[in-house]
This record gives C-alpha cells, structure tokens and sequence, in this order.
C-alpha cells in the first residue's frame, strides 16, 4: 500500500449533527489513505477530535474508531433520560425534528426570556459526566501522533480562544460548546468562555502556526446556503444562528483565497507564505433538510443515520478527489467569492 498522505481536519460544531462527522472520520481512519495529523474543532466537532485522540493514542485508528462508537453510544444513553423527545407522529413517519415535542417548545420559549442563571442556578449538565466518564484526558494530552486544537469564545472581550490538545480538559471542551441561552459561562483559568462557534466554527488559523500541513479538510455541517426564505419566527432565528456561525469560517476561507491568488500573481513569495490546498466534505442534500431542532435529538438511530451518511459521503469523496491531495485543492474558493 503506497505510504498515506498527510491531511488536517477542521471541523465543525452542530451538537448531535456531529454524528455525521463521526461517521467521515470513521471512514477516513478505515481507509488509511490519509493520515490525520493536526485536527482543529469547535463544540461537537472539539468532541469528536479529543475521543478520536484519545482512541488513536490507545490503539492507533483502529482505538479511535473503537472510542467515537463509544462516546456516540453513551451520549445516546444519556440522552435517553431527557423529557425531549419526537412525538409519536413523527415517530411513525420518520421524521427526526423535535418541533413537535411538548418539552423542545418549552425549552425554545424559556431559553429567549429566561437566563440559564435563573433556570439551572446549580449548572447542571450531565454532558460534563459524560466527558469525564468517556474520555481520558490524560492519553487526549498525551496524544503526539495528532496536534489537536478547541475553540472557545471569550466573554469578557469577545475573542477567540484555542486551547491546545497538550492541555486539554474538560472544561475546555464544554467551553468549546456553551452555549449561553441554555448554559452558564464555563471558566477556564479565571476567564469564562461560551460556544466557539461564534468565533471559529471551526478556526483555520491555528493549523497555519502549529503546522506545515498544506491540505486542510473542513467537514461541515451547517449549511452555508439555503435556497428557501426564512418566514417563520424559528426559521428566522435558525437562518441567523447559521449565518452567524459560518460568518467566521467564510472570512477565514476569503483570506485563504486572497493570499493564494497573491501567491499564484507572484506578489508574494510562496516560500514564506503557506499555499494551502483546501478540501471540503459535506452533505448539504442530506443534512439541510434536517431541523435544527434535530440538533438535540441523541436517539441512537438517528445518530446511526447520521454517521452512515458521513460513511457513505466521505467514500464518495475518497474516490474522486484522492489523487488531488496532495497535488491541488478541491475547495474551489474563488468561486464561493465571486
């Protein structure tokens, strides 16, 4: 087998929308083709990397698989418990939005009027256990083989913060994935962060320092472009929270553009400025359809579903764009600019 080509990943947040990230690294560590070396994520994209780490330092890619099929599993245990639920309707035509639970409403209506300060005084948040429970942070720090990087949102000024893998706990990583209407701040050594999806979702910069790897893959899941125009009041509010989260990641790709048509002009010398070659997996017919509702919907079928179309998505992406890694992008960001 001809020696694996070096890739980083960045991937985004979506809560359990991750799963179908699971199912594109689940397929990326079967193939072997590409070897992972540097992986920057935001929310549940932070998650998947650090259980994927921890998984890789233990047994190499077959460990990784092993561990992001274990955490999937017991976040869809935990979940099991929560009062939100698909209604028996939508159970039988297999629609996996939760906009008819009882329970979602509620939560929807209380997050826009109430504070997390006045509903959940105490903080609880069993995803806190579950990280504690499922990952070992020790090996995820450990884990030299992949240089791991989570964002964060500070608070105070407003600024993107990146913790680096070396280092990472898991309160960095429910930092990661606060969000402030349901969550209070998390505290990270005196500072309080929220989502960093506000900032970064997920950042690309952090591979430019830390790395020399020119292939960068982004595994999205929110939508960039929708065809329909938001009327109702939700689907405004969903409309603005994509837009709001991809805002960082558009400006990030239009530098990258900009540097590599000054390089391509020779008005910059590519010796000192990085030419980075970037790639994209996404399944926009599959995954936009989606509510964002279904967001919180940990059902072990549905994230099954979900992983399969990361599977089955990212194998079509191998198959025609394998050569071109390595050689020139397959992102082609001049036209998402023009």
């Amino acid at each position: 087998m001809a020696k694996s080509k070096p890739i980083a990943l960045a991937l985004q947040g979506g809560g359990a929308h991750g799963a179908f990230t699971w199912g594109v690294l689940d397929k990326l560590l079967e193939d072997g083709r590409l070897s992972i070396e540097a992986i920057t994520g935001t929310s549940a994209g932070a998650m998947n990397a650090a259980v994927l780490a921890q998984g890789f330092t233990q047994n190499g890619p077959d460990g990784a698989r092993e561990t992001l099929e274990t955490f999937w599993h017991a976040l869809s245990v935990m979940g099991q418990a929560s009062p939100i639920k698909r209604s028996f309707a939508d159970m039988l035509t297999g629609n996996w939005s939760l906009d008819a639970s009882p329970a979602y409403n509620i939560l929807d209506i209380m997050s826009r009027i109430v504070s997390p300060y006045d509903t959940n005084p105490f903080d609880i948040n069993p995803l806190l256990d579950l990280l504690n429970e499922t990952i070992d942070f020790d090996k995820v720090r450990k884990c030299n083989d992949i240089k791991l990087f989570v964002s964060a949102t500070n608070v105070r000024n407003g600024k993107i913060k990146v913790f680096n893998g070396s280092a990472l706990t898991a309160d960095m990583l429910m930092a990661s994935a606060c969000l402030p209407h349901l969550y209070k701040s998390v505290k990270v050594d005196g500072e309080l962060y929220w989502d960093g999806g506000y900032m970064g979702n997920p950042p690309i910069f952090p591979l430019f320092y830390n790395t020399t790897i020119a292939d960068i893959m982004i595994v999205q899941i929110n939508p960039i472009e929708r065809d329909e125009e938001p009327k109702t009041a939700r689907e405004i509010h969903n409309r603005v929270n994509e837009i709001s989260f991809n805002s960082s990641l558009l400006r990030e790709l239009r530098t990258i553009d900009f540097v590599t048509r000054l390089i391509d002009d020779g008005k910059l010398d590519a010796q000192h400025y990085t030419h980075s070659r970037m790639h994209r997996i996404e399944a926009s017919d599959q995954l936009n359809p989606l509510s964002a509702s279904s967001k919180l919907n940990t059902e072990w079928e549905f994230l099954c579903h979900l992983r399969d179309i990361g599977r089955d998505t990212c194998s079509t992406w191998l198959d025609a764009n394998y050569d071109q890694v390595g050689k020139s992008a397959t992102l082609d960001l001049r036209s998402m600019f023009e």
